[in-house]
């Protein structure tokens, strides 16, 4: 598929007042600069976020309402419960919140739906159940935003709610004694994009400060707020990136034997953002995504040795049947495909039953991937689909299915991911409409762009400079890993690995410069080009080990031929 590369313009005069003023080299000042980073304040906390760059949580709407509430059941001994979600961010905020409160001498209890027979957020049937078993007071983390009719019965059943999300609210808000979100229109918070258990960690500060705790009482749960914040996909900028950044020095130390044990098992040396991400999420995610919710949760629990070690195998178990059923799913998806010519409409929809509905998600985003359009994939039970939902950057699926409100029974989500229910008999007008958006925001016209840092040339690199962007992790979301573009140079060598699938190159610039690339998953441009081609690549640069010897590469994203 044709990428188009956006190589970013920078204002050199701006690059040169930064690199002098703070010592640093010219790619690492071009990339700050290319980034918006030019204050000396957004510089000082991007290289080297404090503890004092923390904004102030009582900023957030209905902190204070939330925190006196809390404080009262605190002293009366209340019988409360914390009603969190099935992913990451979800467990990370429910450990986070019961650890702390349960410090404070308050015995709270948990309540995690079961991903596949209760699906996403509050239930009337479990709101009933909690008021049923005497709890007075519910605190939701990661969801609630949007439950204004659980709320309501919550409510006429004598039970109070705090809700905690980071999610986008409606129109209408739940009638809760407080809603703390940061993305509330009437929020005055500095920043919007916190994740779930980035919104826990701020109530925790408030109550800290509120009852004058020392700063240590809750900054050491950075270690596991890190872990929801990069696993739930949040922009790694502002408040997030002084989150993750102190977090991750926490995790190489962590005092959470079930966080430390499932590192272990993991198989990751370098702990980072991508360990992160590929190593710690997906075993924790599959609890959920397989119905095992709660065994996440004791895993970050639990102090007792043993068990983590057999929660951790467990984990890892189910991990194994999410990529059995994952690969089941996706094969048979694709061949739907082929059959129906779906990947010609602008927003593929494929409707299958029997498939596992806590992986279908996964599925959905490995075809948009694979297509670069927008994918929802739907699992029939009778005459109810349920399902999910993959964007693709430039195209907001979450406005589109508000205005497809009618041929939906419910739906929730944002612009790149959603999840949704609709009737058998609306599918085929679910299509049309979305056809129909598609069609109107010209989806044809949107092509994945390439944001590239800088053209480089091969003599200006050496190990020091390669080694200085570290300072730029973590990496994720609205700070990507930096690419850079290579012009004319010609191919030394080069070939196919993994039967056709990777491909490798030696790449030269005169007659002195010499690098090697590697390219994932783009085996098939070896048919392309010959050794003596000059071309241009697109990547990133990395430190590449092997045998005890260290040199550099180029992690290949694109490649062209030169003009």
């Amino acid at each position: 598929m044709n990428k188009k590369w956006e190589i970013n313009r920078t204002d050199e005069e701006k690059v040169k007042e930064i690199e002098n003023k703070y010592h640093i080299n010219n790619l690492l000042a071009k990339i700050l600069v290319n980034r918006g980073i030019t204050t000396e304040k957004n510089i000082k906390e991007f290289l080297n976020p404090t503890r004092k760059d923390f904004y102030n949580p009582y900023l957030m709407p209905d902190m204070e309402k939330a925190v006196e509430r809390i404080l009262k059941a605190i002293e009366d001994k209340e019988k409360v419960l914390i009603y969190g979600d099935y992913d990451v961010d979800g467990i990370t905020s429910v450990t986070v919140l019961k650890s702390f409160l349960e410090e404070r001498g308050l015995n709270v209890d948990e309540y995690i739906p079961n991903r596949l027979d209760e699906g996403y957020g509050l239930n009337k049937p479990a709101v009933e159940k909690i008021a049923n078993e005497k709890y007075t007071l519910m605190i939701t983390v990661d969801c609630g935003i949007s439950a204004i009719e659980e709320v309501k019965y919550a409510n006429d059943l004598g039970l109070e709610i705090i809700i905690t999300d980071h999610h986008e609210p409606g129109e209408r808000l739940p009638e809760a004694i407080a809603i703390v979100d940061a993305k509330r229109k009437d929020s005055k918070y500095s920043f919007r994009n916190l994740a779930g258990v980035g919104v826990v960690f701020k109530l925790i500060q408030a109550i800290s400060e509120k009852i004058a705790l020392e700063e240590k009482e809750y900054l050491k749960y950075l270690d596991i707020v890190c872990i929801g914040t990069i696993s739930d996909i949040v922009p790694l900028v502002d408040e997030n990136r002084v989150i993750v950044k102190l977090g991750l020095k926490l995790v190489e130390q962590t005092r959470n034997i079930g966080l430390k044990t499932i590192l272990q098992l993991s198989g990751y040396q370098k702990i980072d953002s991508t360990t992160i991400s590929f190593g710690i999420a997906p075993r924790i995610n599959a609890c959920g995504r397989m119905g095992h919710q709660e065994e996440a949760l004791k895993l970050f629990l639990s102090t007792n040795k043993e068990e983590v070690t057999q929660l951790a195998e467990k984990l890892n178990e189910y991990n194994r049947q999410r990529q059995e059923k994952e690969r089941q799913i996706f094969s048979e998806a694709l061949e739907k495909i082929k059959k129906k010519s779906i990947n010609e409409d602008r927003i593929m929809v494929i409707d299958g039953e029997n498939w596992h509905h806590g992986v279908i998600g996964i599925v959905a985003s490995k075809i948009t991937e694979m297509y670069f359009k927008p994918s929802i994939l739907l699992c029939f039970e009778g005459d109810e689909g349920k399902g999910s939902g993959r964007s693709i950057p430039g195209f907001d699926l979450h406005e589109a299915l508000t205005r497809c409100d009618e041929s939906l029974e419910k739906f929730g989500g944002h612009s790149m991911a959603i999840g949704l229910s609709v009737k058998k008999d609306k599918l085929e007008d679910l299509r049309k409409k979305l056809d129909d958006i598609a069609k109107e925001k010209q989806i044809d016209k949107i092509v994945p762009i390439l944001k590239i840092d800088a053209q480089v040339e091969l003599k200006d690199i050496n190990m020091q400079i390669v080694e200085s962007l570290k300072q730029l992790e973590p990496f994720g979301e609205e700070n990507k890993v930096p690419l850079f573009v290579f012009k004319n140079l010609k191919i030394d060598s080069i070939r196919a690995l993994s039967e056709g699938k990777h491909i490798k190159l030696t790449l030269k610039q005169g007659n002195q410069n010499l690098i090697n690339a590697m390219g994932f998953n783009l085996g098939e441009l070896t048919n392309d080009y010959r050794i003596g081609d000059k071309v241009d690549v697109v990547g990133s640069l990395e430190i590449n080990k092997f045998n005890g010897e260290e040199s550099i590469q180029i992690l290949l994203k694109d490649m062209m031929k030169s003009i």
